[in-house]
């Protein structure tokens, strides 16, 4: 007679689940609701720890945008989810595809509110692609498959409930699992989707192509490159990328689109025709009266993201695989032969080493672009000197540039973080404010703990200086302090990770050379807090 203590339980079934859709890694910060599922993991399932949820949904997303496929994160029921909302919006934007299972208290009194419980299905609201609260317990393997699914297909966080009591359940081993064991989509473009895009840009006597993240690969970027070449077209890159379309370093690549209509209008002045791919038409912010273009130029989309296809305001919109569809169109378009491009100048060291109160943030990038090579992932979070940093630090590799789509702050120290655990072949330098570093300074202990070779660049001004300028520009003063107090690299060694300072260019220089050679292979994270002027002029414009 078997022991019922050796049949197979929910978990045991969702444990292979998880084996079956190569979710082995779960990034989490545990809570009691998850200890059933948690407690004993078996060795070919990786824990990985966060001290804050955002930067366990951070993680996991540098993670997945790496591994191109979903990652596993875990949260604590309202509590856990609530902190993560703002990170998960982010996944959202990124494209990131996640499996997020989230902890309930157990199903038998959830009807009497028992200590704990969440009402979490709209507690993210629409930011997950998916959300499934299993009516049984032998329904969650089934559950956490389709979420895999629907986090691929979505290109975002897919959310299953898990009451706790569930996990210890007797599986039914004679249920079907509700989900298809494998899924293929197909990679192939329809010839006759693209004809419509052939025609605009060949009727065009000044076509020019707009590309965002949905473009950021291998395969995409050398299609691109083959249309745009075959055009003689500029290329531009979308505002507020949170990826690279397109090596920005080509003789093509024309610049990052102005997000306010009357300088887009201009910079669109050109043309009579525009081709986004893997793009929005247009990312806006902030809002400003009038069309995106002006009257005449033909605007079209190919995408293969539906939501951006369906509210583009555009005469053509065409969903389909990227780079299929790119290259198919490369080969209808008829060439033409404009003048060779210059080639791009490389970014030059910026003269004006020093403001008022120290480096000039130009200076500290120039340095930083002088030594890295191109292999390099860039993950930015430094609002105020972002625009130095497209000038000066091209992406020249796919996945070259990462940044939070969403905009919100405390991204790059965990995506980083995970973006390197997940391609550790790949060296990865994040580019900081001290401000944005402080709202998930916690995944440095992450970095420290998991090894993530990853160089945190911190550019401390000691102030919310884009928030300055935006009170400056309304002509108020800004009721907000400076943190002068804080130390970005004494709470980095009070985390385990070990940090540098410099605060003149002698000191920087010293240090980036001793960093930057290490970067491919190093095992342990560095923080570099680099003083930079707190008063110098900011070239933000959105």
């Amino acid at each position: 007679m078997s022991n019922p203590q050796d049949a197979p339980t929910v978990r045991d079934a969702a444990l292979q689940t998880l084996r079956d859709y190569g979710l082995t890694t779960v990034f989490a910060n545990p809570g009691s609701t998850e200890v059933a599922f948690l407690t004993d993991l078996p060795a070919d399932i990786d824990f990985v720890l966060a001290l804050h949820e955002g930067s366990v949904v951070g993680m996991a997303t540098g993670w997945a945008l790496a591994r191109r496929r979903p990652a596993l994160v875990q949260l604590h029921t309202t509590a856990g989810l609530g902190n993560a909302v703002g990170a998960l919006a982010t996944a959202r934007a990124n494209r990131a595809p996640l499996v997020v299972l989230v902890g309930q208290q157990d199903r038998r009194h959830l009807a009497l509110e028992p200590f704990l419980t969440g009402r979490l299905r709209d507690l993210a609201g629409d930011y997950p692609v998916w959300t499934e609260e299993p009516a049984v317990p032998q329904e969650v393997p089934g559950a956490i498959a389709r979420a895999h699914h629907e986090a691929e297909q979505g290109k975002g966080p897919a959310i299953v409930i898990v009451p706790q009591g569930d996990w210890g359940e007797p599986a039914d081993t004679g249920r079907p699992r509700s989900a298809a064991e494998r899924v293929v989509r197909s990679a192939a473009a329809d010839p006759a989707a693209v004809e419509g895009l052939a025609r605009l840009l060949d009727e065009a006597s000044a076509p020019a192509l707009v590309v965002g993240a949905g473009a950021d690969g291998e395969e995409e970027w050398a299609a691109l490159t083959a249309l745009a070449e075959r055009l003689g077209t500029p290329v531009h890159q979308e505002s507020f990328g949170a990826r690279a379309g397109f090596p920005q370093d080509h003789p093509l690549f024309a610049g990052f689109l102005p997000a306010d209509r009357p300088r887009l209008r201009e910079a669109l002045a050109p043309y009579d025709a525009v081709l986004a791919v893997g793009a929005p038409v247009f990312r806006q912010y902030p809002y400003s009266e009038g069309p995106l273009a002006e009257p005449g130029t033909r605007i079209a989309v190919l995408t293969d993201d539906p939501a951006e296809a369906h509210r583009s305001p555009v005469e053509l919109a065409v969903l389909a695989p990227v780079a299929p569809a790119v290259r198919l169109l490369a080969d209808r378009v008829r060439p033409r032969t404009p003048a060779a491009p210059a080639p791009a100048p490389a970014p030059a060291a910026e003269q004006q080493v020093y403001g008022p109160e120290g480096l000039r943030p130009a200076h500290v990038l120039a340095a930083l672009a002088a030594r890295i090579d191109p292999d390099t992932v860039l993950v930015e979070e430094t609002p105020s000197s972002r625009p130095d940093l497209h000038r000066l630090v091209p992406a020249r590799r796919p996945m070259g540039f990462l940044s939070a789509a969403m905009g919100g702050l405390g991204f790059a120290l965990p995506a980083a973080t995970g973006l390197r655990m997940a391609a550790p072949d790949r060296p990865v330098v994040a580019v900081v404010g001290d401000g944005s570093s402080l709202y998930q300074v916690q995944a440095l202990w992450s970095a420290a703990r998991y090894g993530a070779g990853v160089c945190f660049l911190v550019l401390s001004n000691k102030r919310y200086a884009i928030m300055d300028r935006l009170a400056d520009a309304r002509g108020g003063k800004p009721p907000w302090p400076d943190f002068s107090q804080v130390s970005l690299a004494a709470l980095a060694r009070g985390l385990g990770c070990p940090a540098r300072t410099a605060a003149t260019a002698e000191e920087l220089d010293a240090a980036l050379d001793e960093i930057v050679p290490t970067l491919r292979g190093r095992t342990e994270p560095v923080l570099l807090d680099v003083a930079v002027d707190s008063n110098a002029d900011i070239a933000f414009r959105p």
